[in-house]
């Protein structure tokens, strides 16, 4: 699938103003689950495509990816945070 377009989609509607901790914490698997998804080589150019609020916001997705790291999770977020 396009993965750019996911990329997209999950920072669309962020829960930012939600107090409902659940919806939070499933937005956040999510952007570590598209991100996992993308190739080493197709990072950059989805880094590229985002907007400067697109960025700050994938930001702060890696630095909660990194406070709670699940599988093969480390590895991919310092790649993105690498690029970003």
């Amino acid at each position: 699938g396009n993965m750019n377009a996911a990329l997209h989609a999950v920072l669309k509607n962020p829960p930012i103003n939600t107090k409902n901790q659940n919806a939070k914490d499933r937005a956040e698997l999510l952007v570590v689950r598209v991100l996992n998804s993308f190739k080493s080589s197709d990072i950059e150019k989805a880094v590229g495509s985002l907007d400067r609020a697109g960025v700050d916001l994938l930001m702060k997705y890696i630095y909660r990816g990194f406070e709670k790291p699940s599988d093969n999770s480390s590895a991919v977020l310092l790649q993105w945070h690498e690029k970003v």
